[in-house]
């Protein structure tokens, strides 16, 4: 039906919810997802920490007391964190449809 008066076509929004490819709002996402989505965040809390670090050298009142390698293992240690922190909190979260 050309028209759309009727029935659905292949490949219409309608028989991508039914076929299976879309997961439906709210259902669990998959272990790959979720691992994706946590190590985003990780790299975002990473840079997050370097932009404020160099913010503080810019800007505040000296130096810090660690140079720029001790800056980089605090940056990886805090996108760890946040990636190890996200990953388990996106469970908790979306077990409460809070997304």
């Amino acid at each position: 039906m050309a028209d759309g008066e009727g029935g659905s076509e292949p490949g219409s929004e309608s028989d991508a919810a039914t076929d299976g490819s879309v997961p439906a709002p709210g259902a669990a996402a998959t272990p790959r997802a979720r691992a994706r989505s946590a190590a985003l965040w990780g790299i975002v809390g990473g840079f997050a920490f370097l932009v404020l670090a160099q913010g503080y050298r810019l800007l505040g009142p000296g130096s810090l007391p660690i140079g720029f390698g001790g800056l980089a293992l605090v940056a990886v240690a805090v996108a760890a964190a946040s990636a190890g922190i996200t990953y388990l909190a996106e469970a908790r979260v979306r077990a409460k449809r809070r997304t």
